[in-house]
């Protein structure tokens, strides 16, 4: 299956060992987002079935047609941005989401983290595609696609950074950065929480 091959994919070519099992600074995520860069074009698939692009592919319902994309996340919604909105669409059988969001360092990402992660997930789980994209598909959209590899496909932020890299070459803006990596703390200590609560649950019922 697709997703098994990208999650090997992933390890062969994951980050220095001792960026695992440890939260990297900004500097080693800079590092790894921006070395070997390469240009990006106007979408790629960057996970089975999902996508990041900029805002021509978001306009190009043709391209988006020929692609099968079933679900559009933009990223840079809003008047003064990229305001589609779901009317754009309305002539299409795309099921759109907008995150009104600036590519400022200083804007919080994280209160639309969880909401664009299960749009996202909803519409691959319905065998969808989704297309996830900004004004150039580098840094809002691919925040958000990390976000969403991290809560559902359970990816550390680098082994997120790793995939997505594969295919694309984002670059999520330094204040997203720090946002991700508050998120990846957070999630940490929501699995470990889960675990601590088995291995008590499993005491308690033994003899």
């Amino acid at each position: 299956n697709q997703t098994g091959i990208m999650q090997q994919m992933i390890q062969s070519s994951s980050a220095s060992p001792s960026l695992k099992g440890e939260s990297p600074s900004l500097t080693e995520l800079r590092e790894i987002l921006w070395t070997n860069r390469k240009p990006v074009g106007s979408v790629d698939q960057v996970w089975p079935k999902l996508y990041v692009g900029d805002e021509s592919v978001a306009r190009d319902k043709a391209r988006l047609s020929s692609l099968g994309v079933t679900h559009v996340l933009n990223a840079a919604a809003g008047q003064c941005r990229i305001n589609t909105g779901p009317r754009f669409y309305t002539d299409t059988e795309v099921v759109y989401h907008g995150v009104e969001a600036p590519d400022h360092p200083e804007f919080d990402l994280r209160p639309f983290f969880s909401s664009a992660a299960r749009f996202i997930d909803s519409g691959l789980k319905e065998n969808g595609k989704v297309l996830v994209h900004c004004a150039m598909g580098v840094s809002r959209s691919g925040a958000l696609v990390l976000a969403y590899l991290m809560i559902h496909q359970g990816l550390t932020l680098v082994e997120a950074i790793t995939a997505v890299r594969l295919c694309r070459d984002i670059g999520p803006n330094s204040g997203f950065l720090e946002q991700l990596r508050q998120l990846e703390l957070s999630l940490r200590t929501k699995s470990r929480q889960i675990t601590e609560d088995i291995n008590k649950e499993e005491k308690a019922l033994s003899p």
